[in-house]
C-alpha cells in the first residue's frame, strides 16, 4: 500500500500536479513541493490552519473556497472548482483544486487532495471567451446584414439584427428560410451561381444585386461573400448583405451632374487641397488646347500665362487659392498654340458638413469678344475725349486768334477812314498788311494742325531711321555749321520704324531746330540721339545741352500752342505743339525731362 502511494505521489510531480493533506483531528497540513512551487513560497515553508485560504483573490474566489472547504470538513462533501489565486510574489495564477475527503467511524477525518496550475489553459479560455464576445458584439451590431447559411440546404441558420431591418422580417421568419427567398425571381439564378462560385473558389467576393424586402420593394444591394467554415459535419457559408439604395441615388444624380458638366460650353476644372486639377470637362480642354493627361495632377493654369497675363491678377488668383477662399476674377490667358484669350473664372471653395475642405471648383468661360468689344470702347472712348480736348482747344484758339487779328485789322481799317490826311492813310496800310499776314499765317498754322487730324490715319511706312536723321542733318547743314553745334547719335543702320514720312521728317525737324534756337551760350552745343526698345515702342531720345527748361512752373504748357519760354524773336510756340499731334495722331507720344540751365531730352515713343 504504501509503494503504491508512494507511486501515486511520484505520478502527481511527474504531472506536476501538487498534494496537499489535511488531518481534521490535529489540523496537521501538508503541501508537496509542486503545491509549494504554484503558491511560489519557500520550500521550508510550513502551513498553519487556513493560511493557504489567504492565497485565494479576495471577493468571490476566496468566499468560495471557504465555503466548500467548510462543507468538506464538516458535511464531508468533497468537491472539483477552479479558483483564481495570488502566490506569495502576488503572480495571478488559475489553479484546478480537488479536495476528497477520508471518513473514520462516519466522521470526516481527513482531507486529501491534488493542486494543479492551470494558468495557460485558463489564459486561453478567457481569451476565447472574450473573442467570442467581440465577435458575437461585431455580428450583432454591425452595419451590414450577416446571415450565415448551410452550404448543402441553403437554409439561413442565424443572422444579425440588421437583417431584420434591412429584410423588414423578424429574426425568428429569416432562421429557418432559403437564401433565395430573399431576392426578386430574376435575380435568383444568378445569386445561385454566385454562392456556387464562392463555395468552389473559397474567395472573398462582392457582387450587385437587389433584394426583395417584405414590403415587396426591390432594393440596390451589395453581397458579399467570406470563406466556408466547418462546424461539425456541416459547411457553412458566411454572406454580408448592404443596402447601396444612397450610394446609387448618388452615383446617378452624379452622372447626371458630369454629363452636364461635360456637355456644358462652360469650362470646369475641379482641384485637390493642393489646387491639383483631379477633373476637368471637354470645354475646358478644347479652350486650353491640352488633353487630359496634361491637366490631371497639375495647377489649373500651370501652362496658361503669357507675356501680357497680368502679374497682380495673378498673385491675388494664388493667394485666395493659398487660404483657401472663393475669388472671381478676369484674365488674359494663352492656350497651348500661345493664342490670346481673356478668361472669366469663378473658383469656388467646398467644404463637407464637418466644414472641412474637400475641393476647389473653378467654373470659367470664354469672354474675348465681350472684353475686346470693352476695350475698343475704352480707347473709342478715350479717343472721343482726345478729341473733345482738342476740339475745344481749336476752338479757343480760333475764338482767341482769329479774334485778335480781325480786331486789329478792324481797328487800322476805322483809323483810315477817320483820317482825310492822305500821306497818314498810307502809314497806316504797313501795319494792315502786317496784320493780315499774322491773320494769314494763323489760318495756315490752324489748316496744317487740321491736316495732321485728317492724315492720322494714313497709312505708316516702314522707314531707316538712321537714314531720315541724316537727311535732316543735310536739310540743316548751314544751321549747323553756323550754331556750331555737334549732333552725335547711336542708331544702327537695320533700326526700322512704322511711322507716316511726311509727320517724321516734321518732327526731327522741329526737334532739330529746338536744339539749335535753345542752346547755351555759355558753352559748345551738343544733341546726341539714342535709341531704346521698351515693351512695344522704339524709343528715340533726343538730349541737348541747352537752355532747358523749368518744368515745375511751366511742364504743364511745355506743348501748348504759342507757348514761348526764352524770349527768342524767332519764336513762335507752335513747333512742340504740333510735333505732339503728329506723334499722338501716329499712337506714339512724346516726354520730356529738362533742367534750366542745363539741358532738355525728348523722348518719342513709337510703335
Amino acid at each position: 500500500m504504501i509503494n503504491k502511494l508512494d507511486l501515486y505521489f511520484k505520478a502527481a510531480q511527474s504531472a506536476k500536479i501538487g498534494i496537499w493533506k489535511m488531518n481534521l483531528d490535529t489540523e496537521h497540513i501538508f503541501w508537496d513541493d509542486v503545491t509549494k512551487d504554484i503558491l511560489e513560497v519557500p520550500q521550508d515553508y510550513k502551513p498553519m490552519n487556513e493560511s493557504g485560504i489567504n492565497f485565494y483573490t479576495i471577493g468571490e474566489n476566496r468566499d468560495r473556497i471557504k465555503t466548500l472547504m467548510e462543507k468538506a470538513m464538516w458535511k464531508g462533501i468533497s468537491f472539483n472548482d477552479k479558483f483564481q489565486i495570488t502566490t506569495a510574489k502576488d503572480n495571478i495564477k488559475y489553479i484546478e483544486c480537488i479536495c476528497q475527503v477520508e471518513f473514520t467511524n462516519g466522521t470526516p477525518s481527513h482531507l486529501l487532495g491534488t493542486f494543479q496550475d492551470i494558468t495557460t489553459e485558463q489564459n486561453l479560455i478567457i481569451e476565447l471567451q472574450s473573442n467570442v464576445e467581440k465577435f458575437s458584439s461585431i455580428f450583432s451590431s454591425a452595419n451590414d446584414a450577416i446571415f450565415i447559411i448551410d452550404t448543402v440546404t441553403g437554409i439561413i441558420t442565424d443572422c444579425n439584427s440588421r437583417a431584420s431591418e434591412l429584410t423588414g422580417h423578424d429574426n425568428s421568419k429569416l432562421i429557418g428560410l432559403h437564401n433565395s427567398k430573399l431576392f426578386p425571381v430574376g435575380f435568383r439564378k444568378e445569386l445561385r451561381l454566385f454562392l456556387k462560385y464562392n463555395l468552389s473558389r473559397n474567395e472573398y467576393t462582392v457582387n450587385e444585386t437587389y433584394l426583395k424586402r417584405k414590403s415587396g420593394e426591390a432594393i440596390p444591394v451589395e453581397i458579399a461573400s467570406g470563406k466556408k467554415f466547418q462546424v461539425a459535419d456541416t459547411t457553412y457559408l458566411v454572406c454580408f448583405i448592404r443596402d447601396i439604395s444612397e450610394r446609387k441615388n448618388i452615383a446617378s444624380k452624379l452622372n447626371l451632374l458630369s454629363l452636364a458638366a461635360s456637355e456644358t460650353t462652360d469650362t470646369i476644372v475641379i482641384a485637390n487641397a493642393l489646387g491639383e486639377a483631379v477633373w476637368a470637362n471637354q470645354a475646358y480642354l478644347d479652350l486650353t488646347g491640352l488633353n487630359i493627361s496634361e491637366v490631371l495632377g497639375q495647377k489649373p493654369g500651370y501652362l496658361s500665362k503669357g507675356p501680357e497675363t497680368d502679374l497682380h491678377s495673378t498673385t491675388i488668383m494664388r493667394e485666395a487659392i493659398k487660404n483657401k477662399e472663393s475669388i472671381k476674377i478676369t484674365i488674359l490667358n494663352y492656350n497651348k498654340n500661345k493664342e490670346k484669350y481673356w478668361f472669366e473664372l469663378n473658383i469656388t471653395t467646398v467644404f463637407d458638413s464637418q466644414n472641412n475642405f474637400i475641393n476647389f471648383v473653378g467654373v470659367g468661360r470664354n469672354v474675348t469678344s465681350r472684353i475686346e468689344k470693352e476695350l475698343e470702347l475704352e480707347k473709342l472712348l478715350a479717343v472721343t475725349s482726345s478729341q473733345n480736348n482738342k476740339l475745344y482747344n481749336f476752338t479757343h484758339i480760333v475764338s482767341h486768334n482769329i479774334r485778335s487779328h480781325a480786331s486789329n485789322l478792324s481797328m487800322v481799317v476805322d483809323v483810315i477812314e477817320n483820317t482825310d490826311d492822305i500821306s497818314e492813310k498810307l502809314s497806316y496800310f504797313d501795319l494792315f498788311r502786317e496784320g493780315t499776314e499774322k491773320l494769314s499765317e494763323t489760318i495756315e498754322y490752324l489748316n496744317e494742325i487740321i491736316t495732321i487730324e485728317q492724315k492720322s490715319n494714313s497709312n505708316k511706312t516702314a522707314i531707316r531711321l538712321k537714314d531720315e536723321i541724316e537727311k535732316t542733318k543735310m536739310a540743316l547743314s548751314v544751321a549747323i555749321k553756323e550754331s556750331q553745334i555737334t549732333i552725335t547719335h547711336s542708331i544702327p543702320n537695320n533700326l526700322i520704324v512704322n511711322a507716316i514720312p511726311a509727320y517724321l521728317d516734321s518732327i526731327l525737324l522741329n526737334l532739330f531746330t529746338n536744339a539749335i534756337k535753345y542752346r547755351s551760350p555759355e558753352r559748345k552745343a551738343t544733341l546726341d540721339i539714342g535709341y531704346e526698345i521698351n515693351d512695344n515702342y522704339i524709343v528715340i531720345s533726343f538730349k541737348d545741352n541747352g537752355l532747358g527748361v523749368n518744368l515745375e512752373k511751366n511742364g504743364h504748357k511745355i506743348f501748348g500752342m504759342y507757348k514761348t519760354f526764352h524770349g527768342n524773336e524767332d519764336a513762335k510756340g507752335i513747333g512742340l505743339f504740333i510735333t505732339k499731334n503728329q506723334v499722338e495722331s501716329m499712337e506714339g507720344k512724346i516726354e520730356i525731362e529738362s533742367k534750366l540751365g542745363y539741358g532738355s531730352t525728348f523722348r518719342i515713343y513709337l510703335k
